[in-house]
């Protein structure tokens, strides 16, 4: 069993930065891919960003350029680095982890473990 927790979230200006941690405990040794999900007030729960363990990273195209994913496997813990943040990035964001190598990725199907989610509200 793995547990996540998220954090970092909040509320920036348009353009603004935000960092997004994700820490895993538990069973983490087998975690293979993780990922970030958001979801915003009545749409669905939409991919963002995934990284496998071999440093592999996949990006939805509407991030593309303006986040990045990245992990520390020493402390269980990914990261989301968001810029240029826009109001259309406001939701909750969702951390996601699978203990195997899920060749997409892009799919909430494919995971295991969910974090609880962070709210990000970007102003305009």
């Amino acid at each position: 069993q793995v547990q996540l927790v998220e954090s970092g979230g909040g509320l920036v200006q348009d353009g603004g930065s935000l960092r997004l941690s994700c820490a895993a405990s538990g069973r983490t040794f087998g975690i293979v891919t993780m990922a970030w999900f958001r979801q915003a007030p009545g749409k669905e729960r939409d991919f963002v960003a995934a990284n496998w363990r071999t440093g592999r990273a996949s990006y939805a195209d509407s991030v593309k350029g303006r986040f990045t994913i990245s992990r520390d496997n020493a402390q269980n813990t990914v990261y989301l680095q968001m810029n240029s943040l826009k109001p259309e990035d406001t939701a909750v964001y969702y951390c996601a982890a699978s203990a195997y190598y899920r060749t997409s990725g892009q799919t909430s199907g494919e995971f295991e473990s969910w974090g609880q989610g962070t709210q990000v509200t970007v102003s305009s």
